[in-house]
């Protein structure tokens, strides 16, 4: 598992580094969407968090979801178009979860993308990550998860 200045990016996840967001694909042909945990600790704590509701059609780019912390207020936008199957809207009532299990219970939504083939090759597998995010890290002048 690639460890990027103290920042956690899981092997088994395929990454957006651009939206900071991560991908998992799901036995039944779905994908669950999240944050990164770098995107996370550069937003520091995270207040509030708005997932799109299910049966929403989004557009490659399209918000999937709005995450409102103390230093920002951003769109989780998408690399693909698809439909949202299931929206995490736990995490209306538990934002602080992102900061604290990116990768796990703070999914913001699952979809059943339109052409995942295509939208699979465009992603970067966790394998490869840790480059595209030390160059995203130092670009961005960020040192690191539990630096902030």
């Amino acid at each position: 598992m690639p460890i990027v200045n103290g920042c956690l990016l899981p092997d088994e996840l395929l990454y957006d580094v651009e939206n900071q967001l991560w991908y998992r694909e799901l036995p039944d042909g779905l994908v669950e969407v999240g944050i990164t945990a770098v995107a996370a600790a550069m937003a520091g704590a995270v207040l509030a968090v708005t997932p799109k509701r299910a049966e929403r059609r989004l557009e490659a780019g399209q918000a999937a979801a709005v995450v409102e912390s103390g230093k920002v207020v951003g769109s989780a936008r998408v690399a693909f178009g698809g439909y949202v199957e299931r929206s995490n809207e736990d995490l209306m009532e538990t934002p602080w979860v992102i900061n604290e299990d990116p990768y796990g219970r703070a999914w913001l939504v699952v979809m059943r993308p339109d052409d995942w083939a295509r939208a699979n090759a465009a992603l970067i597998p966790g394998g490869a990550v840790a480059e595209p995010y030390r160059a995203k890290m130092a670009a961005e002048n960020f040192a690191g998860c539990g630096t902030a």
